[in-house]
């Protein structure tokens, strides 16, 4: 999967979909595409409580993950979303030492906010999951939402 053409995406954030579902919304700017993924409540706040800068008063496992690459000096190159099977998403994490780590998509997209890693999807995952972003209105909505990021909290995500 190393090998896969790889485009950068941004992370837009976490967003509570039709009630009950919650979605990770990646941007293929270029593209014009959006990458939904479906994440658990406690996976979106992990991300949604990174996004906001949150810092826990005792370190939950993504920042335990980032200080243990830290104390073994080793840096988060990049986190890759690298297939779509069976409508699970699968990713990477691209480490400084050349090696690469499969990892649940939330996983990696919460180290990669965490470490300010870039995040990259498989030209094929964005071609195949992608969702058009095509006029201002859906333009205001993906303002709207990063708005709503920035007074989003943890806890928002709690079931």
């Amino acid at each position: 999967m190393a090998d896969a053409p790889m485009v950068p995406v941004e992370l837009l954030g976490v967003r509570q979909y039709r009630g009950q579902e919650i979605v990770v919304l990646l941007l293929d700017a270029e593209a014009e595409l959006v990458v939904p993924i479906t994440v658990g409540p406690r996976e979106a706040s992990a991300i949604a409580s990174a996004q906001a800068g949150v810092v826990p008063p005792r370190p939950m496992t993504h920042d335990l993950l980032r200080d243990l690459l830290r104390a073994a000096a080793v840096r988060l190159d990049r986190v890759e979303i690298v297939a779509l099977r069976d409508g699970v998403f699968h990713a990477e994490l691209v480490l400084s030492n050349g090696a690469r780590v499969d990892s649940r998509a939330s996983d990696a997209i919460a180290l990669a906010v965490r470490t300010a890693s870039p995040l990259l999807c498989a030209g094929e995952v964005v071609a195949t999951a992608g969702i058009e972003v095509m006029d201002n209105e859906q333009a205001g909505t993906v303002e709207e939402f990063r708005t709503f990021l920035e007074h989003v909290e943890p806890e928002d995500f709690e079931v």
